[in-house]
């Protein structure tokens, strides 16, 4: 079965996209089949794969959101395999407003996925830094929370509010909810600061932080404006080396938790 997992954080700039699309690009090198939705008006990930989010003849998930269209038409390939697309458009920018007097709001996103989620491994929904109905979409149809967190000066802020939301979330909407882990991103372990912010998220949340670290790096932020994740860009860089090691933990984790006697059927998924 597939696993979707929405990336999230409201405070912008911690690595939410280059996880996104970095993540997605190092399993589909693995050999999972994997699908990048990008609910972000910002369009970040869409660019970062590649595809101009301004020349977008065949609509974007603004569509499939207060249009209706059916998600499978808005996915499209990237130049990896195994690695799709659906992708954004700033238009999505007026959706929040849009969908405030629709039914079924917050599920959204989770109805448009159910006829597609099974032809992937796993499906990565990038959310805008906020809190508003497009992040709920992601949060109500996924199964886990994979939250960045920058080694810096207020990482901690805002915390406290995502998980809340994703508990209130968790108790009206989506009840298999989880948050599958806190990823250090941004690190420069040669200023007493990052260090210091790293071994505060890991006191706070003990057990919940991923155990590879994202090291700060010129590299991976070149690599969105050339439309390729850093696998293609720089594959021998410290940040490529890094994400390679996550994926590999997310993946050795996830097959942990889904062993047979475990698993979890498609029926038990957010639907």
């Amino acid at each position: 079965m597939s696993r979707i997992y929405a990336l999230a954080n409201q405070k912008g700039g911690v690595g939410k996209t280059t996880t996104t699309v970095n993540l997605a690009a190092y399993l589909a090198n693995l050999g999972q089949r994997v699908l990048v939705v990008d609910v972000d008006p910002q369009a970040n990930a869409t660019a970062s794969l590649g595809v101009d989010k301004n020349q977008q003849q065949d609509g974007s998930v603004y569509d499939v959101f207060v249009g209706d269209v059916p998600l499978q038409e808005m996915i499209q390939p990237t130049q990896q395999a195994n690695l799709e697309l659906a992708a954004s458009s700033p238009q999505l920018a007026g959706a929040e407003i849009e969908l405030v007097a629709m039914r079924g709001r917050e599920t959204k996103l989770r109805a448009a996925l159910r006829p597609v989620r099974d032809r992937y491994d796993y499906i990565f929904v990038d959310c805008p830094p906020s809190l508003g109905l497009l992040t709920v979409n992601a949060l109500a149809a996924a199964h886990g929370v994979i939250i960045p967190v920058q080694c810096e000066y207020l990482a901690l802020e805002g915390l406290t509010q995502l998980m809340t939301t994703i508990q209130l979330v968790r108790r009206s909407l989506n009840p298999t909810l989880q948050v599958r882990g806190l990823l250090m991103t941004m690190f420069d372990g040669r200023a007493n600061l990052a260090r210091q912010v790293r071994d505060e998220v890991q006191k706070h949340f003990a057990g919940q932080v991923f155990a590879v670290i994202v090291p700060r790096s010129v590299r991976l932020s070149e690599a969105p404006s050339y439309g390729l994740p850093i696998l293609a860009y720089a594959p021998q860089s410290p940040g490529a080396q890094a994400y390679q090691a996550f994926a590999q933990e997310l993946l050795s984790g996830d097959s942990q938790m889904l062993k047979p006697k475990d698993q979890i059927s498609s029926d038990a998924a957010p639907n």
